[in-house]
Order: structure tokens, then sequence, then C-alpha cells
């Protein structure tokens, strides 16, 4: 049996209430139930499968705090104290270790210089071409294409293979807290999540289930545009000078992230990148990687986008993936470990589904790629009222 399991036998849900039902054990669910407790308030999570198995343990477990901008830039500041107060209750690795965005040529090194301009020389701490290398454990005769870096201490990570089911494993182990697993939605109003369990009852519920919110509202998840992001990751060996418990971000990083992009010198940032790696963007690649405790790196990723999720991968897209972090860590070559498609939810009209639905019943989804680095804040923002619906 899984240890994110609480138990052999689930009860019947038909006996069950609670101050507060979240459907869905996923990070944004989890961390909801944390907060909630946390309050004071009775919890049950219902979740269909038997563990946490989608997006909050197929991504890199880098908590992207400083790459936020505007009212995420909050959120995910708020998220960060949440994800060490939940670590610390639960056990799990959350390593204070921030990111590093390596810089290549001189445009991406002018894209870091203005946002540490523009947040200050402690939020985004600029690197030197022999500081980057020694952090990637390269020799610095061999770092002749790197320009620089920023080191932006505010990140943080944990290991997503054990941060979900040991904060599950801590609601079901609270005198307030239950966890359902194996348990289905069938319907959801006032008061009441019916499951294929039989009802459960509470005061209030939280709809919590990322891209699948289309299984349960469809007319919700249309008119939101949300659709289903496709995520192409690989573990691999690391090499062996390679050390830094850092996420390590490239150009094609801050391409993506709203902080970055927001700086004068990231349009022709795009025009450089385009210029020699057209094939990377042509993927929606994010090449970035992060370092597991047991020493093996997270690689990755492509983005492609669809209302369903063909199962079907070009082994090309890795190629390109696993070749581009090859080039970064100065190394010909990485054995990969595993292969996996990530997963969730995206739109292009917002980073957040936040819709009531009902009295005290509401649904929330992050439809960007940021479920991790916000969940927390999110649950926050929840219970102190503060968290208002999308249109």
């Amino acid at each position: 049996m899984s240890s994110s399991t609480a138990s052999a036998h689930t009860p019947a849900a038909s006996s069950v209430s609670s101050d507060v039902v979240i459907v869905g054990a996923g990070i944004v669910g989890l961390a909801h139930a944390f907060e909630a407790l946390s309050n004071g308030l009775s919890v049950t999570v219902v979740e269909r499968d038997r563990e946490p198995v989608g997006a909050s343990i197929r991504n890199f477990g880098h908590c992207c705090i400083t790459a936020q901008d505007g009212d995420l830039l909050a959120l995910a500041r708020r998220s960060r104290t949440g994800w060490l107060r939940a670590a610390e209750a639960a056990g799990f690795w959350a390593e204070q270790a921030g990111a590093l965005v390596v810089a290549r040529s001189a445009t991406e090194a002018a894209v870091l210089e203005e946002l540490s301009a523009a947040r200050g020389g402690d939020a985004v701490r600029l690197r030197t071409a022999a500081q980057t290398a020694e952090a990637l454990g390269r020799p610095l005769d061999a770092a002749g294409d790197l320009v620089g870096g920023a080191l932006l201490p505010a990140d943080l990570r944990v290991n997503p293979r054990e941060a979900a089911p040991a904060l599950a494993r801590w609601v079901a182990e609270h005198p307030r807290g239950r966890v359902l697993w194996g348990t289905a939605v069938t319907g959801v109003e006032t008061g009441a999540v019916h499951t294929t369990r039989g009802p459960v009852h509470g005061d209030r519920i939280l709809v919590c289930v990322g891209h699948d919110v289309d299984y349960l509202f469809p007319d919700i998840a249309e008119d939101h545009g949300i659709e289903r992001c496709r995520l192409s990751m690989a573990r691999v060996e690391a090499p062996a000078g390679f050390r830094t418990n850092s996420a390590v971000l490239t150009a094609t990083s801050m391409l993506r992230y709203d902080a970055f992009t927001a700086q004068p010198s990231a349009a022709p940032l795009r025009t450089e990148v385009l210029g020699h790696s057209a094939e990377l963007l042509g993927i929606g690649a994010n090449v970035m990687f992060t370092r597991l405790p047991d020493g093996s790196v997270l690689v990755g990723d492509s983005h492609h986008y669809d209302a369903t999720t063909p199962p079907f991968i070009d082994e090309r897209t890795y190629e390109l993936l696993i070749d581009a972090v090859a080039r970064v860590l100065g190394v010909p070559e990485l054995r990969v470990l595993e292969r996996w498609q990530g997963v969730y939810a995206s739109s292009p009209r917002g980073p957040l589904l936040v819709r009531d639905l009902a009295p005290g019943v509401r649904a929330i989804s992050v439809t960007s790629g940021v479920g991790m680095t916000l969940s927390f804040g999110l649950a926050a923002a929840t219970f102190d009222g503060t968290l208002a619906a999308t249109a």
C-alpha cells in the first residue's frame, strides 16, 4: 500500500460531516486543508484516487516566488510562509535554496540586471560567470559560454513526490482531519458533496480539482477557457560536480515568467532566443532543472495545450530538452533514469479560477503553471476572506 493512504479501508461517507469539505487531494486542496485545520476547523478531503498522482507530484517542486509579478507576487510571498509552516508540521523537506537564473548572453544578463534594479539587490542577487559556474559544478576553464546569472533567494524547493503525500498523511492523522481516498464525487450543492460512498456534509465546500474542473462543472470550465497543459519531464543522473539545491532557470524560463517579461530587455531576448533556439520555443520549452535529495535531477519541460491530453510524446521533444540541460551543465550527455508526462490546468483568460458555485460552495483552480507556488497563499487568502471570486 502507498504510504500516503490513511488506512486499508476508507469509511462510508454517509455519516461524515465537517466544517470544511475539500474536493481534491492535490497541493491546492491539501494547502486549504492545512490552513483550515490550523484555524481550528474540522476538514474532510475527498479524493477519487488512492494517493496523490496528478500535477502535484509531477513537477519540479520549485516554489517560484520571485519570478511572479503584481498580485501573484503577493500571493506567492504569502505562500512561502505557508510552505515552511506545513513542512515543519508534516515533516517534509523544504529547502530555502533559492533559484539560480543562468545568463549565457549579454541580453540575458540585461534582463537580470533590470530585474535586480527593479526589485533590489537583496531579492535578485547578481552573480558573475565564475560564481554561476561554481554553483553548476562546472570547471571554470570550461564555462566560456556563461556570462553571469542571478540568485533569487526567496524561492523554495520541495520534493514533489513527497510533499503532497506527507501533507495528506498529516491531514488524515490530525484529530479534526479526514481523507476519503478512492471516493469519486458525483455532485456538489450547498452543504453536501455527493460521492460514490454517499454524501459528505459540510458548512463550506471547496472544489480544488485543477484541470479536472470540467468533469464536474463543464460550463464553468468552458467559460474560463480551461485547457490541459501537457509537460514532457524526466529524471536524470546528476553530473559529478553538480551539487546545488537551487532550482536552475535559463533564458527560456525568462520568457515564461512575468517578472522577467516585464523588463525592457525581454522583447530583444525573445528575438535572440528565436534566432538560435527556434525549435525549443516551438515545443514551448522552459529549460530548467532541480536536484532531488537523492542527488538525481528533475529536468524539463515542454508545454502542449489541448482540451484533452494525448498520451503520445515525440522523442524529439525529450532530446531537445535533455540536450539543452546538458549544455547548461557543460556535459556531453545526461543519463535518463525516468520519463513522464506532467499536466496542469491552463487558461488564456487568467492564472486563477475562483468561482462561487452556490452559497458556501467555491471552485478554486490555478490555471497556469504555478499551482505549487501559489497554493498556500491561496489557502490563507481563502480563510481570511481576501480571495475574491473571478468574473
